[in-house]
C-alpha cells in the first residue's frame, strides 16, 4: 500500500500544480511546484477523499497544524500514518 499511497499523493500534487507527475518527487516542495495556499487546501481535500481519511489541517493556521506539508515526501509520510491509524 505504501507505493500506492506515494503514487497517488504524487498524482494529486501534480494535478494541483498542473504539471506532469514525473516532475514530482518526495523532495519537491509544494510552493516550488506552484501550489499556493488554495491549491494546498484543494490537494488536502483530494487526499482525504482518495484515502477516506481526515487530515488534521487548519487552512486558517496552516503552520499550527500537525500535518507536515513541507515536502511531498512529508505529505506521503503523514498520509501513510493516517491510513495506518484508520486501520487500527
Amino acid at each position: 500500500m505504501t507505493t500506492d499511497i506515494r503514487t497517488r499523493v504524487h498524482e494529486i500534487v501534480a494535478e494541483q500544480a498542473m504539471i506532469d507527475v514525473t516532475d514530482v518527487s518526495d523532495t519537491s516542495v509544494p510552493a516550488d511546484l506552484g501550489i499556493d495556499s488554495m491549491g494546498l487546501v484543494e490537494a488536502i481535500f483530494a487526499i482525504e477523499e482518495a484515502f477516506d481519511i481526515q487530515v488534521p489541517f487548519n487552512a486558517n493556521a496552516p503552520d499550527a497544524s500537525d500535518f507536515d506539508y513541507s515536502s511531498v515526501g512529508a505529505i506521503v509520510g503523514a498520509v501513510e500514518r493516517l491510513v495506518a491509524e484508520k486501520r487500527v
